[in-house]
C-alpha cells in the first residue's frame, strides 16, 4: 500500500543497497554505478565547504544572468552528464563483448542502460553543448551586450538541469525505463512496465523540454532584435544563421515531443488509452509525434555544429569563408526539410508504399544542402594557410567520418534496403556516425577554439592533440565494425546472442570503447593540466587564433557587459578587415554607463520546484507534487509585480579598464602562427588576413 508521505517510495528502492540483498555481478555493476555517483556528489558538496565556495558559486555563477556563465554552466552540465553517458557506453560495451555466453548484464538492465545512454547523451549532453556553445557566442558574434531575455535564460538553464537531475537521481532511487531513448510505447506503457522507470523519462523529458523551448524563443529574438547597428542579415557569422536555425526549429519542433510526453503520462496516471492497443489507442500516434521532433532534433545539434566548423575553418585557415550565401541557403533549406522526412525513422510500421517512397525521397533530397557545406569548407580549406591545431584534426575526422555517415544514410533512405537494416547494428553505426563526428568532434573543437575567450587563457596542445586522435580512433574501432555486424543479422537492443560469428567484432568494439573512455578521460586531464600552466597560457589581449569575428575584438576573459561601446558595423567580417587594412581595436570617442540585470535567484528556485516536481510526480509523493507545481507559477506571478534589478558599471570604470586593455595592445608585438603555440603568445596575433581588405 502506498504511504501518504512517501507515495510508492520505500527503503527498497534504493538503488545502491541492492547488492547487499542479492549479490551477483550484474548487481555489483548497477549498485557500484549508485555508490559512484553518491561518492561524486558527497566529493562535490566536501569540496565546494572545504574551499569556501559554496558563497561564490551562489552570487556569480547560480544566480548570474549574464549569458556567459550560463552558456558555460550548459556546458559543464553536458561534461557531467557525458561522464554518465561515456560510462554506460563502455559497460554496454563490455557486456556485449561477453554476450555469447550470456554476458554480465541482466536483460533488463541492459535494457536499461541503452535507455538512459540514448537519453542522457541526447537530451542532456548534446542540447547542453549546442544551447552552450549559442548563448556564449551569439550575443558577442552580432554585437549585443547580452540576450534579448536575460532571466527567461537563467530559467531555460533551471529547467534543463532540472531535468538532467532526475536522470541522475534514478541511478541511485528506483530504476530507469527499458523502452530505448525514444520511450516506446506498449514497452513504456502502465501494463508492460507499471514501475517509475517511464515515470522519470516522462517528466525529465517534459521538464527540459520547456527550458529548450524557452532557449530557442529566447536566441530567435535575439538574433532578430538585438544585433548591433549595421549587422544586416548577410552580415551575421554563419554561426548566428545556424543558431537562427536552430533556434526556430526548437521553438516548433519541442511541442510535438512535450504534448507525447505528457499524453504518455495520462496513460499511464490516468489511464487515457492514447497509446495503448486497445480502447481506441494506437502507437502509431505515438511514433509520429515524437518523430515529428525526433527529425528536427537530429539538426537541431548538427546545424551548430556546423556553425561551429565554418567558423574554425576560415580561422584555422586564414580564409575567408568560400560561398557564405551557399551555407546560408543551405542552412535554410535544411531547417524546412527537416520536418519531412520524419517517416525513414518507421520505414517497417505499415506505411503504404507511397507513404515510403514520398519521405525516402525527401530524405535523399535533404543530403543535396549538407553535401553543399562540405564543399564550401573543401573550397575554404583549399590553398588556405592552415594551421593543424587542435581544431582541424577535429575538423578532418569529421570530414571523413560523417561523410561516411551520411551514405549509409541516403543508402537507408531507400525503403526496401532500409527494411532490411532496420532493426539491426547497421542503424546503430549509422546514427553514431553522424552524432559523434558532427555533434561531439565539434563541441570539443570549438571548446579549444573559444575556451580562451571565456576563461583568459588557452588549452595545452599536447594533450588535447592526444585526446582528438584517441575520440577519432576510438569512435573508428567502436561503430564502424557495427555496419558489418549489422549486414550480418545482428539486430540492436539485443542483449545476447547465439552466433559465435559477431563475438570478434564485438571484443573489438569493446576495446574501442574503452578508447573513447581514454579520450575523455584526457580531455578532462587537459583542463587541469592549462589550469594549472595557465599564467604561461595566458591570452589577455583577447585574440590569440587570429579570429575574424566581433568576439576576438574583446578582452580575455571577456567583461561582463561584452563592448565598452557597441560596435557599428560596416561589412562581413568586420574584424578581419579591420585587421587586414591596419585599423583594428580603434578608441571610443566617449564611454557612457552601462546597465546590466542585477543577479536573481528565480532560475534556481524553479529548477528546484521542477525538479521536486518531477520527482514527486513519479513516486505517487502527491501532497509534495501539488505544493511544488503551484511554486512555479506563484514564483513567476510574485517576480512579475518587482521591476528588473539593474547594476550600472560606470563610464569611468568601463573607460579604465578598456584604456588599460589598449594600452597593452600597444606595447605588444605580434605572434606569427610560428609562436602561436607557446608563451609568446599573450593572445595579439600578427594578422594574416590580407585578402580579407
Amino acid at each position: 500500500m502506498d504511504s501518504p508521505i512517501f507515495g510508492r517510495l520505500t527503503f527498497d528502492d534504493i538503488a545502491p543497497l541492492a547488492v547487499f540483498r542479492n549479490f551477483s555481478l550484474n548487481e555489483l555493476v548497477a549498485s557500484g554505478a549508485g555508490w559512484l555517483e553518491v561518492f561524486a556528489a558527497v566529493g562535490v558538496v566536501a569540496a565546494l565547504t572545504y574551499f569556501r565556495l559554496w558563497g561564490p558559486l551562489w552570487r556569480e555563477w547560480l544566480t548570474s544572468q549574464d549569458h556567459k556563465k550560463i552558456g558555460i554552466m550548459y556546458m559543464v552540465l553536458g561534461f557531467v552528464m557525458m561522464a554518465r553517458g561515456v560510462a554506460e557506453g563502455v559497460i554496454m560495451r563490455g557486456h556485449l563483448a561477453t554476450a555469447l555466453d550470456g554476458g554480465i548484464l541482466a536483460p533488463e538492465h541492459f535494457a536499461e542502460l541503452f535507455s538512459t545512454h540514448g537519453t542522457i547523451m541526447i537530451f542532456f549532453v548534446a542540447m547542453p553543448f549546442i544551447t552552450g556553445f549559442m548563448n556564449f557566442l551569439i550575443p558577442l558574434q552580432i554585437g549585443s551586450r547580452d540576450m534579448a531575455f536575460p532571466l527567461m535564460n537563467q530559467i531555460s538553464l533551471g529547467m534543463t538541469a532540472a531535468g538532467a537531475m532526475l536522470l541522475l537521481v534514478s541511478l541511485v532511487v528506483g530504476q530507469f525505463e527499458t523502452g530505448g531513448w525514444a520511450a516506446y510505447p506498449p514497452f513504456t506503457g502502465a501494463a508492460f512496465q507499471p514501475g517509475v522507470g517511464p515515470d522519470y523519462w516522462i517528466w525529465a523529458i517534459v521538464v527540459s523540454g520547456f527550458g529548450s523551448m524557452l532557449s530557442g524563443i529566447n536566441f530567435a529574438v535575439t538574433i532578430y532584435k538585438m544585433r548591433a547597428p549595421g549587422m544586416t542579415y548577410m552580415r551575421m557569422p554563419v554561426f548566428c544563421w545556424t543558431a537562427l536555425c536552430t533556434a526556430i526549429l526548437l521553438a516548433f519542433a519541442m511541442p510535438p515531443l512535450t504534448v507525447a510526453a505528457l499524453m504518455q503520462a495520462l496513460d499511464r496516471y490516468l489511464d487515457f488509452h492514447f497509446f495503448t492497443n486497445d480502447l481506441g489507442g494506437n502507437m502509431m500516434n505515438y511514433a509520429n509525434l515524437f518523430w515529428m521532433f525526433g527529425h528536427p532534433e537530429v539538426y537541431i545539434l548538427i546545424l551548430p555544429a556546423y556553425g561551429i566548423y565554418s567558423e574554425l575553418t576560415a580561422t584555422y585557415s586564414a580564409k575567408t569563408l568560400y560561398g557564405y550565401t551557399s551555407l546560408v541557403l543551405a542552412t535554410m533549406c535544411i531547417a524546412v526539410m527537416s520536418f519531412t522526412v520524419w517517416v525513414h525513422h518507421f520505414f517497417t510500421m505499415g506505411n503504404s508504399a507511397t507513404v515510403n517512397v514520398a519521405f525516402g525521397i525527401a530524405t535523399m533530397l535533404i543530403a543535396i544542402p549538407t553535401g553543399v557545406k562540405m564543399y564550401v569548407w573543401l573550397a575554404t580549406l583549399y590553398r588556405g594557410r592552415i594551421r593543424m591545431t587542435v581544431p582541424m584534426i577535429y575538423l578532418g575526422g569529421f570530414m571523413v567520418l560523417f561523410v561516411l555517415g551520411g551514405l549509409s544514410g541516403i543508402i537507408l533512405a531507400n525503403p526496401t534496403i532500409n527494411y532490411q537494416v532496420h532493426n539491426t547494428q547497421f542503424i546503430v553505426a549509422h546514427f553514431h556516425n553522424v552524432i559523434l563526428p558532427g555533434v561531439v568532434f565539434a563541441t570539443l573543437a570549438g571548446i579549444h577554439m573559444w575556451f580562451p575567450k571565456a576563461f583568459g587563457y588557452r588549452l595545452e596542445e599536447g594533450p588535447a592533440r592526444l585526446s582528438a586522435i584517441l575520440w577519432i580512433v576510438g569512435f573508428s574501432a567502436t561503430f564502424l565494425p557495427l555496419y558489418v555486424v549489422g549486414l550480418l543479422g545482428y539486430p540492436r537492443r539485443s542483449a545476447s546472442y547465439t552466433d559465435p560469428v559477431f563475438e570478434p567484432y564485438m571484443i573489438f568494439t569493446a576495446l574501442g570503447s574503452l578508447l573513447i573512455l581514454a579520450a575523455f578521460a584526457t580531455f578532462a586531464w587537459v583542463f587541469w593540466v592549462s589550469w594549472r600552466n595557465r599564467a604561461a597560457l595566458a591570452v589577455p589581449l583577447g585574440d590569440p587564433w587570429d579570429g575574424r569575428t566581433l568576439e576576438w575584438a574583446t578582452p580575455a576573459p571577456v567583461p561582463e557587459y561584452n563592448f565598452a561601446v557597441i560596435p557599428v558595423i560596416g561589412t562581413r567580417e568586420p574584424f578581419a578587415v579591420e585587421k587586414a587594412s591596419g585599423r583594428p581595436y580603434v578608441r571610443p570617442d566617449e564611454y557612457e554607463d552601462i546597465r546590466l540585470p542585477a543577479p536573481s535567484g528565480v532560475g534556481f528556485v524553479l529548477c528546484v520546484c521542477a525538479g521536486v516536481f518531477g520527482f514527486a510526480m513519479t513516486w505517487w509523493i502527491w501532497w509534495l507534487a501539488a505544493i511544488s507545481l503551484v511554486a512555479i507559477p506563484t514564483v513567476l506571478v510574485v517576480r512579475s509585480f518587482f521591476p528588473d534589478r539593474m547594476v550600472t558599471i560606470p563610464a569611468d570604470e568601463v573607460r579604465r579598464d578598456t584604456e588599460a586593455w589598449l594600452r597593452a595592445i600597444d606595447a605588444a608585438s605580434g605572434v606569427d602562427r610560428g609562436e602561436e603555440l607557446t608563451s609568446a603568445n599573450r593572445g595579439f596575433a600578427r594578422t594574416d588576413l590580407k585578402e580579407a581588405a
